[in-house]
C-alpha cells in the first residue's frame, strides 16, 4: 500500500449535510466486492440524468474538481449503512481526504481501514474551508504533523494513533499484526501452559 504522509491538491466542496451512503454510491452499485471502476457511479443521482449524461452543475463534473482529492462535505457526512463501497468509490475517483464538521461513526472506520483520512473541522475551519476551495487554493494535508494548510486556513486535526500508524507506514491492520510476528511468536513460546 502506499505510505499517507503529506498531500497538496485542490478541494471539491459539496457542502451539504447528511450524505448518507447510499448517496455516495447507490444500493444497485453494490454487487462487486472489486474496489476499482466504482468511481463511475459515485454519486451516481446526483452527478448524471437520467439518461446517464454528466449534469454539468454538479461540483465533481465541473472541470475545476479535475485533480482535486479532497472532498468537502457537510455535518454527518457518511451516514445510512455500514457499506464500504462508499469509500471505495471514493478512493476511486480519487479522493484521498475528507474535511467535513463531523462523520457518521461506520463511515470514519470504514474510511480510515481503507486508506480514506475523514477529517473533522469546527465551523469556523468548515468555512474557512469552502472559501479556500472555492478560490481554488491548494490544500496541504500533513499527517505527521496532523494539519492542514492552504491559503488563510492552518489548523490541526485529530485522528486515531492506530490508524494514523497504518496510514504513515502504508500498512493494513494484518500487515501490522504481522510486523510483529517474530514478538508473537515468542511471547507464545514463553507463555505459561493453560
Amino acid at each position: 500500500m502506499k505510505k499517507f504522509e503529506t498531500l497538496t491538491t485542490t478541494a471539491s466542496c459539496l457542502d451539504r449535510d447528511d450524505i448518507d451512503t447510499d448517496q455516495i454510491i447507490p444500493a444497485r452499485y453494490l454487487r462487486t466486492t472489486e474496489r476499482t471502476g466504482l468511481c463511475q457511479n459515485l454519486f451516481q443521482d446526483w452527478r448524471y440524468d437520467v439518461d446517464g449524461k454528466e449534469k454539468a452543475d454538479f461540483v465533481l463534473n465541473r472541470p475545476e474538481a479535475s485533480g482535486a482529492e479532497i472532498l468537502i462535505g457537510g455535518r454527518n457526512f457518511g451516514c445510512g449503512s455500514s457499506r464500504e463501497h462508499a469509500v471505495w468509490s471514493l478512493l476511486d475517483f480519487p479522493i484521498q481526504v475528507v474535511i467535513a464538521q463531523d462523520f457518521a461513526e461506520i463511515f470514519k472506520k470504514n474510511s480510515l481501514r481503507n486508506r480514506l483520512l475523514p477529517i473533522t473541522v469546527n465551523p469556523q475551519d468548515h468555512a474557512a474551508c469552502i472559501k479556500a476551495a472555492a478560490a481554488r487554493h491548494p490544500f496541504t494535508v500533513d499527517l505527521q504533523a496532523q494539519t492542514v494548510t492552504a491559503e488563510g486556513i492552518s489548523f490541526g486535526f485529530e485522528v486515531d494513533p492506530f490508524a494514523r500508524t497504518c496510514l504513515l507506514e502504508g500498512i493494513d491492520n494484518l500487515e501490522y499484526i504481522l510486523k510483529h510476528e517474530r514478538q508473537i511468536s515468542e511471547y507464545e513460546s514463553n507463555r505459561p501452559g493453560l
